[in-house]
């Protein structure tokens, strides 16, 4: 019946009322004519207070539906609103209902004065069926709504045998309804004695382990609620007289509506109803984060060699030395690199920082390329010496072995440079040794 206005502001402390539940019989004002408007006014304030105090949502949806088959143009439409649950029949339109159908007058011909009369009265004097179908329209849109998905639900049971499956998303919707069957039956009670709640008379954490709630299903869960904790939010922090000065008529309008559809319950009554979604919510939030936490991170598939070294400039061949660099693609995962500048005769060897004993090439390990750089050879030990005479040299180079190479660097008399990974197009790769 109302919705939430989202205003911010400080809150203005709202005066606590106490109010007794009502007893004695069933309010009868069929006789609501003869009354004054102004006992009319009391006593309908009274026998609605008499119902949200002593009866439920499936009594509700009882009255509304009498009234709907005793109406002309709502008893073709009653079927369709039946199929509505329990909890979208509100009280104040099945409290309504059910004075109707017990002989009160629609509306006092001299409610308007009795309005116009006091100060504290605003608005127009309406009849109470122009409220009640209002929410028949939308009841039976909602009806239509629950017949068609009702309707798919059929359908797609008829194709497990053999047909297309269900949508994920037509699983989790359906498993959503089926878990919350026990958490709603519990926050039901509270509408019994609001006072006698126990927030935290639920154990969420063994019922969602029972259900097998995943994040998925406590997502929705979240959104199912949302709206109903808004609303209660606000009448515990009821808007301040700046606020509300700031607002439309309608959003006023709404406000008050608000006010009036909580009105049969007292603060401590709503803090307890308050407290027990937000439990639920907190239980809610603890299966969303455990399955963040537990969620495995997505595994990057690995790139080609061919992708790796595609950025990479070098020289491919130098008929000068007559010498013709090896296909990079040989660097990947190799332990020790030989490169020759032939612009400043320097001879360089690149020494892995990570070798793999058993020589598997294993992620991780060996000499790599990130753009025109080699990566992940030690600093220290791979060095770089200017050759005096590089034919010589080169040739020599040539003719060594893998064991040969292992002393190769200490015959050449030059100082020792440390290498920087950059290969430019001067470079030779000469040699990728495993």
């Amino acid at each position: 019946m109302a919705r939430r206005i989202n205003l911010r502001g400080t809150p203005r402390k709202k005066k606590r009322i106490s109010r007794t539940r009502v007893k004695g019989n069933e309010p009868d004002l069929s006789n609501g004519l003869s009354l004054s408007a102004e006992k009319f006014h009391l006593a309908k304030s009274a026998a609605m207070d008499f119902y949200r105090y002593d009866y439920k949502s499936s009594h509700y949806k009882t009255w509304i539906l009498e009234y709907c088959k005793s109406k002309k143009e709502w008893a073709g439409k009653a079927t369709v609103i039946s199929k509505n649950p329990d909890w979208r029949f509100n009280g104040t339109t099945g409290s309504l209902c059910r004075m109707l159908n017990r002989g009160m007058p629609d509306i006092h011909p001299d409610g308007q004065a009795y309005i116009d009369s006091m100060p504290g009265l605003m608005g127009e004097n309406k009849a109470s069926t122009e409220w009640i179908h209002k929410q028949l329209n939308q009841l039976f849109t909602d009806g239509e709504k629950v017949i068609e998905e009702k309707k798919k639900e059929d359908e797609t049971k008829v194709k497990l045998v053999g047909g297309p499956k269900p949508t994920i998303q037509e699983r989790i919707q359906q498993q959503t309804y089926m878990q919350l069957d026990a958490i709603d039956s519990w926050l039901e009670s509270w509408v019994d004695n609001p006072h006698k709640f126990n927030p935290k008379g639920f154990n969420f954490r063994n019922h969602f382990l029972d259900v097998k709630t995943t994040q998925a299903h406590a997502r929705r869960m979240i959104d199912f609620y949302k709206d109903e904790i808004a609303e209660l939010n606000e009448l515990l922090n009821p808007l301040s007289k700046k606020q509300l000065a700031t607002m439309t008529e309608k959003e006023q309008d709404w406000a008050e509506q608000l006010k009036e559809a909580y009105s049969c319950y007292d603060k401590k009554g709503l803090q307890l109803k308050l407290d027990g979604f937000n439990n639920f919510m907190g239980a809610l939030g603890v299966v969303i984060d455990t399955a963040k936490a537990n969620r495995k991170t997505r595994k990057r598939a690995p790139r080609s060699k061919e992708k790796i070294v595609s950025k990479l400039k070098y020289k491919r061949q130098d008929d000068k030395f007559q010498l013709a660099s090896i296909n990079p693609i040989d660097i990947i995962g190799c332990e020790e690199l030989w490169v020759f500048n032939v612009k400043t005769r320097k001879m360089g060897r690149y020494i892995a920082n990570s070798i793999d004993p058993m020589h598997l090439e294993r992620e991780g390990t060996g000499l790599s390329v990130k753009g025109t750089t080699i990566t992940g050879f030690a600093i220290d030990t791979s060095i770089q010496k200017t050759l005096r005479k590089p034919e010589e040299k080169i040739k020599e180079f040539k003719d060594c072995g893998k064991i040969k190479l292992r002393t190769y660097m200490d015959n050449i008399n030059a100082v020792d440079i440390k290498l920087n990974g950059r290969i430019n197009t001067d470079t030779i790769i000469l040699k990728a040794v495993r």
